[in-house]
């Protein structure tokens, strides 16, 4: 088998088939064994899927579009180890999400600049400069999609943008750093961006999205799945277990773009910018709330966790909902969760049979402080001021909850849900939790004056 075709692209030395281990065997045989290791972790045209490597076409901005775990940032960053490689009159745009993930991601992580590197040809990294050089002269800067006014004045021959869905679109910051990045390419003979993402419905997305049906970016696809040649077996089960049947598992793990319902209370990327990133502070109150099912064969029994914390926001902390519960299951279920949150308050909607409820709870735990509350509004009407929270942004996801997330993004404005599932159980019990510690009035100590 000629050479040419034994290192042609993407995947052939892990390709399994007859004629594969036939050509692996015959290059094995000609090459020393510094020189097959050398081959074994640093030839990434031989490991890389095609889907990670550049497309054959001409272009001038690729996305790779894919679900976590694809291996995104190692083909990004194989690629401008390869342009720096071969060009050094490169000058190569790193931009992320905020500096401490170009840096910790994008340059110095697992998957990085500096891992794709080999020995000597790695590039000396200097951070206080926030600048990456090669010996061949190729130079690389670090910039934060946080600040797009930092890209007014470079000028650049190459980009790689990362996990451009998570940019930031305050003040429309992520659209603005796009658009100032791409006045900068004007270095070279053929100037490239390659983003790497996993979807999310952003304006930037919609936009580049759009740009790539109409042909005018090169796109790749693909799923986490791809990479299970390489990801941890139990890693790849956990995450079919809790995220395939949901809107969720579409988006991270198979790279969908999952489109938002018109008129809905929430979407996607509302809950993500309401996602906690760093530590859930003390709390000064915890509500276990519940939407009891109706029957044990029909809904789900909505359990939420969540907390008031001392900076005055609310932080969504478990779903602990149960599906087809007889009610003794669903209220151990309620209990458990009250015990292991430490909560203040059980909130449970009364509308199906009160009184029962409340036995049924007390039944589970005699001491469990319960609170039973009427719906005399539908569902998502009861829902409107909560979603006013999260835009107000006093509302924050301490994790990642796809079953829960998919029904708040079922609930429309003006009423009527539209799945997943016949009704918003977990959705409903959230609402509870949060009218309860947020929207309702409490009364305040009142100082009388006597006459004497």
């Amino acid at each position: 088998m000629a050479r040419a075709k034994l290192l042609s692209r993407g995947g052939w030395l892990r390709r399994p088939g007859e004629e594969a281990d036939d050509a692996r065997e015959e290059l094995a045989s000609q090459l020393k064994p510094h020189e097959l290791d050398a081959l074994g972790s640093w030839y990434w045209e031989g490991w890389a899927r095609d889907a990670q490597l550049p497309p054959r076409e001409a272009w001038r901005t690729w996305l790779i579009c894919a679900g976590r775990g694809f291996g995104k940032t190692r083909a990004g960053a194989e690629w401008v180890r390869d342009v720096a490689r071969h060009d050094g009159n490169a000058r190569i745009a790193l931009v992320g999400a905020s500096l401490t993930e170009v840096r910790n991601v994008m340059v110095e992580g697992d998957s990085g600049v500096l891992a794709a590197a080999p020995g000597a040809l790695a590039p000396q990294f200097e951070p206080s400069l926030r600048k990456l050089t090669w010996e061949n002269g190729a130079i690389a800067w670090l910039y934060s999609a946080a600040e797009p006014e930092t890209l007014r004045g470079p000028q650049h021959s190459h980009a790689w943008c990362d996990e451009i869905a998570k940019w930031d679109n305050s003040g429309e910051r992520a659209m603005s750093c796009w658009n100032n990045l791409q006045l900068t390419m004007r270095l070279g003979d053929v100037p490239r961006v390659v983003a790497t993402t996993t979807p999310r419905q952003t304006a930037l997305m919609r936009r580049i999205m759009a740009d790539a049906e109409a042909g005018k970016v090169a796109m790749a696809r693909g799923d986490t799945f791809d990479n299970r040649a390489i990801l941890p077996a139990d890693y790849l089960a956990s995450m079919v277990e809790q995220f395939e049947a949901s809107n969720f598992g579409r988006q991270e793990l198979q790279g969908e773009m999952v489109a938002a319902m018109e008129g809905a209370l929430w979407d996607r990327a509302l809950i993500d910018r309401c996602r906690l990133a760093g530590a859930v502070p003390r709390a000064r109150r915890v509500v276990v709330a519940v939407d009891p099912p109706a029957s044990a064969s029909g809904d789900a029994c909505g359990i939420v966790v969540v907390m008031l914390g001392e900076d005055g926001l609310a932080y969504v902390r478990a779903d602990c909902s149960v599906t087809k519960a007889t009610p003794e299951r669903w209220a151990r279920a309620v209990a458990a969760a009250a015990q292991a949150w430490q909560a203040d308050r059980v909130v449970a909607e009364a509308n199906q049979g009160g009184a029962m409820v409340a036995s049924v709870l007390r039944a589970a735990d005699i001491a469990l402080p319960v609170k039973l509350v009427h719906a005399s509004r539908g569902k998502a009407a009861r829902a409107e001021p909560v979603a006013a929270l999260y835009e107000a942004g006093r509302v924050r996801h301490a994790g990642l909850f796809a079953a829960l997330e998919d029904e708040m993004c079922g609930l429309m404005a003006g009423g009527g849900y539209e799945g997943p599932g016949r009704s918003p159980d977990r959705a409903d019990a959230l609402v509870w939790a949060l009218s309860e510690l947020m929207l309702v009035k409490r009364a305040r100590p009142r100082i009388w004056q006597l006459s004497g």
